[in-house]
């Protein structure tokens, strides 16, 4: 029977898919160039198709007509060599492709012959159990149309190469259909089938010789021996036929059952296939009612939101109708103040220009007083420097005083050398030997007194010297303290002058407010609060001023008391600034929210003809007094850092001063006990006027001066 050639490509194509090559192979026109058949053939027998031969195959020949058809050429050159050659049975004419029609056309009728050719090889090669395995993994369609095409290729081929003339070569044809019908079976069994098979052509091998020789004796005695062996062997032929008969029908019973047991286990399939689909519908099912009941709670959710959005809703409402009225209210109070407002027009020029002769005034007021202020700096440095200059005249009179009597005492000393040498003028008074006689003379107190005298007076001159350099030096410091101190003073002032002019501007534009209704009250608490907090900034100040009065007042003592001191007073220093720092940021806050507020309330304030002039002109306002704010918060911040400042100069000089009073302290205190008199008495005098002397720049008058 004969095989539709083009089914048969497209069985053998979905055949040839199973090899997993490199080339594409799913269409005619991909195997017209031979590549994807080359590599395929390599597979099969890689010893005969090996890797050299596969090089001579053209990887890539695209729409060249010339090079499929060589390689095609190539391909079916090696099939006819390998059928000859390795399997041993030729191709006959009939089973040839035209290579020509494929390489131009990709015939399907011609590559189903070539493919034909190449399952041939496959299942006559060593690897055919293989082969014939991976057959077997096909569709049942595509195994029977391959196995149709196995019979054809085989029946053909035994038919034309075995003689019907011989009743042997007819049985081994018999046994090789049967053979080609039980190819499907398990692989044990056709392996003793092939097995058999070559038993069977070595017996029917073995009865051609003898045939042949019985042609060549021609003796008529020996045809009938010959014949009762032929039939012994015929017997024994039919015998094996019908075991194999019978082990075909064991083969047909099991594989019924095995049929059987397949369509119980296909059966058993469906069902579980069945199941498996109503357990994924049922889980499918499962997943929309657990995402309707997460759908159901996120609307519930949302209509919780929406109620509660709902009552908002409605308290709006009721605000905005209070709103409403409170702008009619509003609308009619507007009316009064435009009609105010053109009346009040003509005095607002002369109003303006009062305000810039207040302006004017004004600057020319802090003007004076910054230059009154240093007038009066430069009259309390006169005044301590004319303090000084009076404590330094009556050191040098009382160091006058104490120079006289050391004086008088010398003259005492010297007078007795010159009453001996009147008495005897050959005695030379300039000679050694005259004061030598002298200083013998003198009493050995006197002379003490006089060396610890003249020691005394050096060390005085020196130290004297570097007290005062270092006063000059502290002076220096102290002046410019104080004139940086003074400064801040006048400037704080100042600040403050414009701080109560601020406060005074915005207590008016409250009061204008009030009075157009404007304000809520969340807007009058926030000014309330920001009145309490500019207060305890006021009062924070003050504090922060006596502070630091009570520090110049101070009296830097000479032992470690002073440290503490000042350690405590930095440290209240800080905390007040902290504080100061967290009333800023307080009111800060209170300042944008209240501006928030105001800005929130202005177009809910508007009416429907639109802003009145008056509106804009207290916005105006409003913005000026921002700005004013804004400009008084950095003239503070400035104040602040000139005040940290000045604090940090004042205890650097003070703490300078200490460490130089508790240094000659020291220096003082370990010579005491050579001191003389004179010297002790000096100091005492200097002890008791250190405090009249710190004390009277404070206490003077400009009448003390004269």
């Amino acid at each position: 029977m004969s095989v539709d050639k083009a089914e048969l490509c497209g069985s053998l194509l979905t055949w040839l898919q199973t090899f997993h090559v490199p080339p594409p192979c799913t269409s005619p026109q991909e195997l017209s160039s031979g590549l994807a058949v080359a590599y395929v053939l390599n597979q099969i027998d890689p010893s005969w198709f090996n890797e050299a031969w596969l090089q001579g195959i053209s990887d890539d020949p695209g729409p060249n007509r010339r090079l499929k058809v060589n390689n095609l050429k190539t391909i079916l050159q090696s099939l006819v060599e390998y059928s000859q050659d390795v399997l041993g049975h030729p191709i006959l004419e009939q089973h040839l492709p035209d290579v020509s029609l494929i390489g131009e056309f990709s015939d399907p009728e011609e590559l189903g012959k070539l493919l034909q050719l190449v399952l041939g090889c496959a299942i006559s090669c060593e690897k055919k159990q293989e082969h014939i395995q991976r057959i077997m993994t096909l569709e049942e369609s595509v195994q029977h149309v391959v196995m149709e095409a196995i019979q054809e290729l085989m029946t053909k081929d035994t038919s034309d190469s075995l003689s019907p003339e011989t009743y042997g070569n007819f049985d081994s044809q018999v046994r090789g259909g049967d053979l080609l019908r039980l190819v499907c079976m398990p692989c044990p069994q056709l392996v003793l089938l092939s097995e058999e098979k070559q038993s069977l052509v070595q017996e029917n091998e073995v009865l051609r010789e003898r045939v042949g020789r019985s042609e060549g004796e021609g003796a008529a005695g020996l045809t009938s021996k010959k014949l009762l062996l032929l039939q012994s062997q015929l017997e024994q032929l039919q015998e094996e036929n019908f075991r194999l008969e019978s082990g075909r029908e064991d083969e047909r019973v099991r594989c019924a059952e095995l049929e059987r047991e397949v369509a119980e286990l296909q059966q058993r399939n469906q069902e579980l296939t069945s199941l498996a689909q109503e357990a994924q519908a049922l889980k499918d099912e499962m997943d929309e009612l657990r995402q309707s009941s997460e759908r159901a709670g996120q609307l519930e959710a949302t209509l919780s939101s929406c109620r509660r959005r709902l009552g908002e809703l409605r308290e709006l409402r009721r605000q905005v109708r209070q709103l409403e009225e409170r702008n009619a209210g509003h609308a009619e109070r507007t009316r009064q103040l435009e009609e105010e407002l053109r009346r009040a027009g003509s005095l607002r020029a002369q109003l303006e220009a009062q305000r810039l002769q207040v302006q004017e005034l004004q600057g020319q007021r802090q003007e004076e007083a910054m230059k009154a202020e240093k007038w009066l700096f430069e009259c309390r440095n006169l005044e301590e420097k004319y303090e000084l200059v009076s404590k330094e005249k009556e050191r040098l009179l009382a160091e006058r005083d104490s120079l006289r009597e050391a004086n008088e005492e010398l003259r005492c000393a010297q007078l007795q050398p010159r009453g001996l040498s009147q008495a005897d003028p050959s005695l030379d008074p300039t000679s050694p030997a005259v004061e030598n006689l002298a200083a013998e003379i003198l009493p050995a107190e006197l002379r003490e007194t006089l060396l610890q005298l003249q020691l005394e007076n050096k060390r005085l001159c020196q130290q004297e010297a570097a007290d005062r350099e270092r006063q000059e030096e502290l002076q220096r410091h102290l002046e410019e303290a104080n004139r940086a101190r003074h400064g801040l003073e006048m400037q704080h002032w100042l600040n403050q002058q414009q701080l109560s002019e601020l406060r005074a501007q915005v207590e008016d534009l409250q009061k204008a407010l009030q009075e157009q209704g404007g304000k809520t009250e969340d807007s009058t608490l926030l000014k309330r609060k920001l009145e309490e907090h500019l207060q305890k900034l006021h009062e924070a100040d003050l504090e922060l001023q006596r502070k630091r009065e009570y520090i110049e007042e101070l009296e830097p003592p000479a032992d470690s008391s002073t440290a503490r001191r000042v350690e405590e007073l930095q440290h209240n220093l800080q905390k007040k600034d902290a504080d100061l720092r967290a009333m800023e940021e307080r009111y800060r806050r209170y300042v944008d929210k209240a501006r928030t507020v105001i800005q929130t309330l202005e177009p809910k304030q508007r009416p429907p003809g639109g802003a009145p002039p008056e509106l804009h002109t207290l916005r105006t306002q409003l913005r000026e007094r921002d700005v004013r704010i804004r400009h008084l918060e950095m003239d503070f911040e400035k104040s602040r850092s000139q005040r940290e400042q000045e604090e940090k100069l004042l205890i650097s000089a003070w703490y300078n001063m200490g460490m130089a009073l508790q240094q000659r302290a020291g220096k003082e205190g370990a010579p005491a006990h050579a001191q003389s008199f004179l010297a002790q008495q000096r100091l005492a005098t200097n002890a008791r006027r250190g405090p009249l002397g710190r004390l009277a720049p404070l206490n003077m008058r400009p009448t003390d001066k004269h």
